[in-house]
C-alpha cells in the first residue's frame, strides 16, 4: 500500500497541477505597445518566458532586440492606428507601457502624443479589434482633475480607457521606478540613490510612494495578462509587489 504524501509535498504537487490546468485553459495571445521602454522590456521578456502565454505581438518603430518563437514584431506608425489596426484581432490582452522617460524634458504637446494620444488610439482599435483586456502603466496620483499636467493627463487617458468599457482592466500606479541604471544624467541618478532610503518613513498612506524596481513591476505587468478577474483594478506599491508573485 503506498504511503500518503506528507502535507508539505502534496500541497505542492496540487499547486503545481492548478498552474498545468490553469495554463491549458487560458493560453494569452498579447499584443503590446512600448517594449523598447525598460518597463515594456522587462514585461515582454517575462511574457516570453510565461508558458501560459502563447503568443506576444509586439508594435514599435523599431524592432526589439529579442527573437523568440512566440514573438511577433512588427515596426508601425504609432500616430496612424491604420497602421496597425488588422494586427489586433485575436489577442486578448493589450498592454500600453509607452510614455516619454523626461516628462520636464519634453513640451506639453509632445508629452500629450505619446502619454495620451498614441496610448488613447491604441486601446481604440484593441476594442474595435474585441480585445477584452487593456493593461496601462500609468502613474501613482493619475488623476484627471489633477494640477499636475502630467498627472492629469495620465488620468484623462485612464477616463478614456473606462470609455472603452474593457472587460478587465488593469492601472499600474507605480511611483520611483527604480532601474539598475542611471538613463537620465545626474537629477536621476541621485533620485535612485535617495529615494530607496525614505523608504523606512514612508509608512501608512505613504507607502503607495516606495520606489519599485523595474524588474519587479515588467512582472507584475506581464503577470496581469493571465489575469481572470474582471472589472477595473488600481494597482499601486504593494499590489504591485503581490502580482508579481501572482498572489491576485
Amino acid at each position: 500500500m503506498k504511503r500518503p504524501l506528507p502535507s508539505a509535498k502534496r500541497e505542492s504537487r496540487d499547486r503545481k497541477t492548478r498552474r498545468q490546468r490553469g495554463a491549458c485553459r487560458s493560453m494569452a495571445s498579447v499584443v503590446m505597445m512600448g517594449a523598447t521602454g525598460a518597463v515594456g522590456g522587462q514585461a515582454l521578456q517575462r511574457l516570453l518566458d510565461m508558458p501560459e502565454v502563447a503568443q506576444v505581438t509586439v508594435l514599435g518603430r523599431r524592432p526589439v532586440a529579442v527573437t523568440h518563437p512566440k514573438l511577433s514584431q512588427h515596426v508601425v506608425d504609432l500616430e496612424d492606428a491604420a497602421s496597425y489596426a488588422g494586427l489586433l484581432a485575436g489577442h486578448q490582452v493589450a498592454i500600453c507601457t509607452l510614455g516619454v522617460g523626461q516628462p520636464t524634458k519634453v513640451t506639453r504637446e509632445e508629452f500629450k502624443r505619446v502619454d495620451h494620444d498614441i496610448p488613447l488610439a491604441f486601446a481604440t482599435a484593441c476594442s474595435k479589434a474585441r480585445v477584452g483586456r487593456f493593461v496601462l502603466l500609468a502613474s501613482v496620483g493619475s488623476d484627471a482633475t489633477s494640477r499636475s499636467y502630467y498627472l492629469r493627463g495620465k488620468g484623462q487617458l485612464e477616463d478614456g480607457l473606462r470609455a472603452l468599457k474593457f472587460n478587465g482592466l488593469s492601472l499600474f500606479h507605480p511611483s520611483m521606478i527604480l532601474t539598475p541604471g542611471n538613463r537620465y544624467g545626474w537629477s536621476q541618478g541621485l533620485m535612485l540613490a535617495v529615494w530607496p532610503k525614505l523608504h523606512p518613513i514612508m509608512v501608512g498612506s505613504l507607502r503607495r510612494f516606495r520606489g519599485i524596481a523595474v524588474e519587479v513591476l515588467g512582472r507584475a505587468i506581464a503577470q496581469s495578462a493571465i489575469a481572470t478577474g474582471q472589472g477595473e483594478e488600481v494597482l499601486e506599491w504593494e499590489a504591485i509587489r503581490r502580482r508579481a508573485k501572482f498572489e491576485a
